[in-house]
């Protein structure tokens, strides 16, 4: 057995034109994906489901429960972490190549030394800016003293100020996300498919976005909607949501750069 270990020569790649047809087309793709190779989504997914369990009892342990609200908002960013693995697997069932789990977690771990970990450090930077915007967010509208009875008072939310406040931090953070998906919906699985300095990748991605304005928002709604639709159910809706939404965002990638 063979193991695929080097990425393509670099290359700047070229952009193609996709419609929304491709969307729905690469859902379908990853949705296959998904039932050709469950086990390693289940992997990858469950990571983020065992995170999202976490997150919910530290709140909740440290009476801190108004945190859970910009934790969960901020969750999605972290959401292409899980998706290297995955594009990793559809990457193999396309070439052929045979599924081996110490050879996929090998490419994840030799990513160390690629560029993978600075778009990696960009993505956390925002989730953290997101943390720290969304405290002040939250004081700036209700005040500090709000915050140590939010837990029994969740009435605050429907006043004036929580409703303002919701408001502003939902246009925040959905700026933040798009902010995110541009820089990363076709740059990572370009990191990992190719030698190529995550700048370049960044601005490739962003230009992709920019080239094919409709399918892309079409692209993100669905990927906002079905990550939060997963994790309405306590989280376990991830096992499937995300391992399908990796296995297509591979997909859109492919036909997107050529």
């Amino acid at each position: 057995m063979t193991e695929v270990t080097a990425a393509a020569p670099s290359r700047v790649p070229e952009i193609q034109r996709v419609s929304c047809g491709t969307v729905f087309t690469a859902l379908k793709r990853g949705w296959r994906d998904f039932l050709a190779a469950p086990g390693y989504g289940a992997f990858f997914g469950g990571f983020y489901v065992v995170c999202g369990i976490a997150m919910f009892w530290v709140t909740q342990v440290t009476g801190q429960i108004y945190w859970l609200a910009i934790l969960v908002f901020g969750f999605p960013l972290l959401g292409p972490f899980a998706a290297v693995g995955l594009y990793e697997v559809s990457r193999r069932l396309e070439n052929g190549t045979p599924l081996n789990w110490r050879e996929i977690l090998g490419v994840i771990w030799r990513q160390k030394d690629r560029q993978l970990p600075s778009i990696s450090a960009i993505i956390i930077l925002i989730f953290l800016f997101w943390s720290f915007i969304g405290h002040m967010i939250f004081a700036l509208f209700l005040g500090l003293s709000t915050m140590t009875n939010v837990t029994s008072s969740y009435e605050v939310f429907l006043t004036a100020n929580g409703l303002m406040m919701l408001g502003v931090g939902s246009l925040v953070g959905a700026g933040l996300a798009a902010l995110i998906f541009a820089v990363t919906v076709v740059g990572l699985p370009l990191l990992l498919d190719r030698e190529i300095d995550f700048v370049t990748a960044m601005i490739v991605s962003v230009s992709t976005v920019t080239a094919n304005p409709g399918p892309m928002l079409l692209w993100g709604i669905t990927l906002i909607g079905l990550l939060f639709a997963g994790m309405l159910p306590f989280f376990i809706g991830l096992l499937v949501v995300l391992p399908v939404l990796g296995h297509a965002t591979w997909h859109l990638y492919r036909a997107a750069l050529v």
